[in-house]
């Protein structure tokens, strides 16, 4: 028999608006971690609501402000504005906003 793997399915994707349902505040998707990456220091301070570390977690531009932040999936939740956000690092990550989405800068080599 073959192994068995666990696939971690993410509910959103690198571009994509988000609102944070207990802080309230807006932001754009700029990398996935199918698990929580940071340190158990970290999540014991900041990851107050002790959402699991075995589900997605996001880094997010924070809408108006110039911090990204860290963000456990069950926190988050579609930001169906389709307004773009401000942040100083976004043409650090994204080429354009198209349709309510931003567009991912090609790599560079």
């Amino acid at each position: 028999m073959g192994t068995v793997t666990n696939i971690t399915r993410v509910k959103f994707s690198v571009g994509e608006l988000v609102h944070h349902r207990l802080f309230d505040y807006r932001g754009v998707i700029v990398d996935v971690d199918k698990n929580f990456q940071a340190t158990d220091e970290w999540y014991e301070t900041v990851a107050r609501s002790r959402p699991p570390k075995n589900k997605p977690w996001y880094h997010v531009l924070v809408h108006e402000n110039e911090h990204s932040t860290y963000v456990a999936e069950q926190n988050l939740e579609p930001d169906d504005s389709e307004k773009p956000i401000i942040h100083p690092m976004l043409e650090h990550f994204f080429t354009k906003f198209d349709n309510g989405k931003y567009v991912r800068n090609e790599p560079v080599n």
